[in-house]
């Protein structure tokens, strides 16, 4: 058998007038064979039909190879190591090429490090809930996304503000509990911004004493905590519901206004959002959080925060117009109104 190149060749040649023992001494072979190839019909067959294949590409000796044991080595030890940093240690040792080829040789032969294992761990139910805000561009202006989600059950309430500061932050918290029916222990907070970084800054994984916020805290008998580790290092405590938000309702929608805004939100609550599978826990937020979390959260506080520095937000929701009174009134013909002012119809 015989590959594709050598019969192109037999067929070019042939097809060229060339003699089969010409052909025998060229290629190396005896001229029987090209006599039995010719007889079994191999030269007839699709030539198309069998791919190319080459074999591996010589190895092109380089100005690196004396110094590749020692790039090896170098990574083998200290696997951060930097292309320029080899290329100053090789050439300390005699190397005279380029950056370029040891940079790719490089990337070729640095080690792999294994990645980190991901945390995963869950918190009770009734435990925690997560705070984050989120900022948003619509035709009519810039609006804020207040979103509090609990860390057991994933049941997300989420509102949005015409401004990102302490009262919204207030006012919204308590939307959520009275959403939820309840409190959970703790509050945890994401890298919060604006505003309310000024108001609430997160240091050394503690909340620095805001007295108006933790007045606040202790009304609903709550602990504030700052997010920490990062949310890389604690997958599955800390959700996303940001980017959930922004991709799976904001995104490919259009609203006309804060009215219609609301109105979707609620819909997207009860009907998406807090009855889909989550991916985590593998159940509806509503199912699980009605079964399991409900009843291990705190009672709601007897009234809401009352505070003497911060104003409540007003509303996006436009207020329903109050009926115009309807005022009755008789019908009566002209001569009734002279007779009364003693004139003559």
């Amino acid at each position: 058998m015989f590959g594709r190149e050598t019969r192109m060749l037999l067929r070019h040649y042939l097809e060229q007038g060339t003699s089969k023992s010409a052909l025998a001494r060229k290629l190396g072979v005896h001229r029987d064979t090209i006599h039995r190839w010719i007889r079994d019909g191999e030269l007839d067959r699709d030539l198309d039909g069998e791919p190319v294949r080459y074999g591996p590409r010589r190895p092109v000796a380089t100005k690196l190879d004396a110094y590749r044991s020692i790039v090896e080595a170098r990574l083998a030890a200290y696997p951060q190591l930097s292309a320029v940093r080899l290329l100053e240690e090789i050439r300390a040792a005699g190397y005279s090429g380029g950056y370029t080829q040891l940079k790719a040789f490089v990337q070729r032969v640095r080690p792999t490090p294994a990645p980190e294992p991901v945390i995963r761990f869950e918190t009770p139910a009734g435990r925690q809930a997560q705070v984050d805000f989120a900022r948003f561009t619509f035709p009519w202006g810039i609006r804020y996304a207040l979103l509090v989600v609990l860390g057991y059950s994933r049941l997300l309430w989420c509102r949005f503000y015409p401004r990102q500061d302490m009262a919204t932050l207030i006012d919204g918290i308590e939307e959520a509990f009275l959403y939820f029916g309840g409190v959970p222990q703790e509050l945890l907070f994401d890298q919060m911004k604006a505003v309310i970084t000024r108001d609430l800054r997160l240091q050394g994984g503690a909340l620095v004493r805001n007295t108006e916020f933790l007045r606040f805290a202790h009304h609903w008998s709550f602990t504030p905590r700052a997010c920490r580790p990062y949310r890389a290092q604690t997958k599955g405590k800390v959700e996303r519901p940001v980017r959930y938000l922004r991709g799976n309702f904001v995104y490919g929608r259009t609203f006309a206004n804060d009215g219609d805004l609301e109105q979707q939100r609620q819909h997207w609550l009860e009907r998406v959002a807090n009855v889909r599978l989550h991916g985590t826990t593998r159940e509806r937020p509503r199912v699980r959080f009605d079964r399991e979390e409900r009843f291990t959260l705190q009672p709601l506080a007897a009234r809401r925060y009352t505070s003497l520095i911060v104003e409540r937000p007003a509303s996006t929701t436009p207020a329903p117009r109050p009926p115009r009174p309807v005022i009755p009134v008789e019908k009566r013909a002209l001569a009734a109104y002279a007779q009364l002012t003693g004139g003559v119809a």
